[in-house]
């Protein structure tokens, strides 16, 4: 009998091909965790280390760590730290289960190293972190033990501050800070929170600092600072715990008790606040507009630039706006000989910060171009369209431009608004009328210039809550500096009702001197402010809402939050959070106690408007009311004697004054 050779040779081809996909399909499986398994949520587990963690009489350049699985690094320039402070990085990098370490700097004899690694340590496939992971060795013949614990905050609103360096200096000298890099270092995590470990015996000032130039000391006056009064003396107590490890097993004493030890202090509080001494030059000059120029300082400054003109003359060239810090200086140009010039050539004299951080006197010599943006092409061309029309007897009348800003809040003034500085005005030309059943009563009023913003003005009147009000502008009551007039406006203002608001009083009796309380929106924004008095504050005709609350205690009286300064060893002006907030309604008074001093500063800020708080981790269902009473106990929550707040509605408690 014969075979073919062509069949069989089909069936063998055949049976390869589902061989080989067989096992594609078998090593594609294999590579991933079969479905349906449970997710790894374990973080990697150290397993041994060359030197040995708490080696003693070794100075490595290399160190090298192995887990028991495949790891990876994130952002180790940002969260791993040597201490004691490295002049260089040292080199970090993984490779499969292994970690190495290579230091640059020569290592300090008899010294205790600690390398902290935070959370940058994942492992390979899920990335989960191991948290706290820290690694420490010394170049003498004992480990130093003690550690120190807090929380940096910001001065100002309480924030817990990420990623600033906290330090310690065994030099008690004040200038210790400026002129010494720190003995022992630690970077502050997600929630402003610190330990320095590894320290020995002994007193020492706690400092923390955002360190720009990377000396990890403070020589740079725009650097944030932070530091305690007090000196700090580490100490260690062993303390019982009970052990509840075998508390599942019957024959175990589920209250054996075993010895723990215990770092102090641990709740160290440091005010992280600048001292806005920034260095002062000129950043820019700018001239968008043919009549207009304007100079930009790094800076506020105390006095203005002082121009010399080298194409025109100065005296009396340029109506001056500017900031209230003077870090913003307009001049408009009076003179059209002088704005017609394409370039103004000039000397401005001005306050320099030199490289010894001192305020001198400089000279610039600027040529100042017309940098034309497209909206001022846009204007230009029509001027050029409107003096063509002009000339073909066409005439289109030019007005002053002006913006009205109204509101029907109770308070708010009418404003008007100019898009050039206002040469004169005649107060006569603006009338109030009030509307009843119709009927219009005029009503003294008073224009007012704003000092702050020359070119805005507003018309202070006794606006009454529920009426309605018209402003009339006459036409041409207003000039503006390049020779146009207003259009003629009439603008009609509703006021609101007082049941339309809430009203909040705060009493606050532990404060004895000078405070004011900001009244803040769900960004921690001030919206409001009222001063203490008689250790009350008062909120008149707020609007209804959900608010929040804090207290700065005015050392100088001056209705403003003041910073520290570090030579003068003044902190910041203390600040506090009232650690709940408050449901306003429309017709409601709410009246609340508030005790300043009744947790610490840590657990006041509500966790609803704290940006760098715990981060929500998946539990299962059971432990989530848990969960929720754990950030509570730790951070203040979001409850002061029940939580929100709410009032009562009715009638007025109490009388709306002059806060407002």
């Amino acid at each position: 009998m014969r075979f073919s050779k062509k069949p069989f040779l089909l069936h063998l081809f055949t049976l390869l091909m589902v061989v080989s996909v067989s096992l594609m399909l078998y090593s594609c499986a294999n590579m991933a965790r079969p479905g349906g398994g449970p997710k790894d949520e374990e973080p990697p587990v150290y397993v041994k280390s060359t030197p040995v963690p708490g080696q003693t009489n070794v100075s490595p350049t290399k160190i090298q760590i192995e887990f028991n699985e495949n790891i990876k690094l994130e952002k180790t320039m940002e969260k791993v730290v040597v201490s004691p402070p490295q002049t260089t990085m040292p080199i970090i990098s993984s490779n499969g289960k292994k970690l190495t370490v290579e230091l640059k700097d020569s290592l300090i004899p008899n010294t205790t190293y600690t390398i902290e690694f935070a959370d940058a340590v994942r492992d390979n496939n899920e990335g989960n972190p191991l948290k706290d992971f820290a690694f420490s060795f010394s170049t003498g013949d004992h480990i130093d033990s003690l550690q120190i614990s807090g929380t940096l905050l910001n001065a100002e609103n309480l924030e817990p501050i990420t990623g600033n360096y906290v330090g310690i200096q065994s030099d008690l000298a004040d200038s210790a800070f400026q002129t010494k890099p720190f003995l022992r270092i630690a970077k502050t995590n997600e929630l402003g929170r610190f330990t320095v470990r590894n320290m020995a015996p002994g007193s020492y000032r706690v400092y923390a600092l955002k360190d720009a130039n990377s000396n990890y000391k403070f020589d740079i006056p725009s650097e944030d600072i932070a530091y305690l009064d007090s000196i700090v003396t580490p100490y260690a107590e062993i303390k019982l715990h009970a052990d509840t490890t075998h508390a599942d097993d019957e024959e175990a004493d589920s209250t054996r008790m075993t010895e723990v030890m215990h770092f102090y202090p641990d709740d160290l509080v440091l005010l992280s606040f600048n001292e806005n001494k920034k260095n002062v030059y000129l950043e820019k000059t700018e001239r968008l507009t043919k009549n207009k120029v304007t100079f930009y300082f790094s800076a506020p400054e105390d006095s203005l630039p002082a121009i010399k003109g080298l194409n025109f003359d100065e005296q009396d060239w340029a109506l001056v706006e500017k900031s209230p810090g003077n870090d913003t200086v307009t001049y408009w140009i009076k003179d059209s000989l002088v704005y017609k010039l394409d370039t103004l050539n000039l000397i401005a004299g001005y306050m320099y910060t030199d490289t010894l951080n001192q305020l001198v006197p400089k000279s610039d010599t600027l040529a100042i171009f017309m940098k034309t943006s497209k909206k001022s092409e846009k204007k230009e061309k029509k001027n050029d369209k409107n003096a063509d029309r002009a000339k073909s007897d066409s005439i289109e009348i030019q007005y002053l431009p002006v913006k009205e800003e109204v509101s029907s809040e109770i308070g708010a003034k009418p404003r008007l608004i100019f898009d050039e500085p206002i040469a004169e005005f005649n107060p006569q030309g603006i009338h109030l009328e009030l509307k009843k059943d119709s009927v219009f009563i005029l009503q003294p009023s008073q224009l007012v210039q704003d000092t702050l913003k020359p070119r805005e003005f507003y018309l202070n009147a006794k606006y009454l809550p529920g009426e309605e009000y018209v402003m009339t502008v006459d036409s041409a009551a207003f000039t503006g500096l390049y020779g146009t007039h207003n259009k003629g406006l009439s603008k009609t203002i509703r006021f609101k009702t007082v049941e339309e608001y809430a009203n909040l009083l705060l009493s606050v009796p532990a404060v004895k001197g000078a405070a004011f309380v900001e009244l803040l929106d769900k960004s921690d924004k001030p919206v409001m402010k009222a001063i203490v008095k008689q250790g009350q504050a008062k909120f008149i005709h707020v609007k209804p809402g959900t608010y929040f609350a804090r207290i700065v205690l005015d050392t100088n009286e001056n209705g403003k939050f003041d910073t520290g300064n570090y030579e003068e060893k003044r902190q910041p002006e203390e600040v506090r959070y009232y650690p709940g907030s408050f449901e306003l309604r429309a017709n409601w008074d709410v009246k609340q106690e508030w005790d300043l001093y009744d947790r610490p500063l840590t657990q006041q800020k509500p966790l609803d408007i704290t940006k760098n708080k715990p981060k929500e981790e998946k539990k299962p269902a059971g432990e989530e009311s848990q969960k929720q009473n754990d950030a509570n106990s730790q951070w203040g929550g979001n409850s002061f004697g029940g939580g929100k707040v709410t009032g009562t509605q009715g009638p007025q408690t109490f009388s709306p004054n002059t806060q407002r």
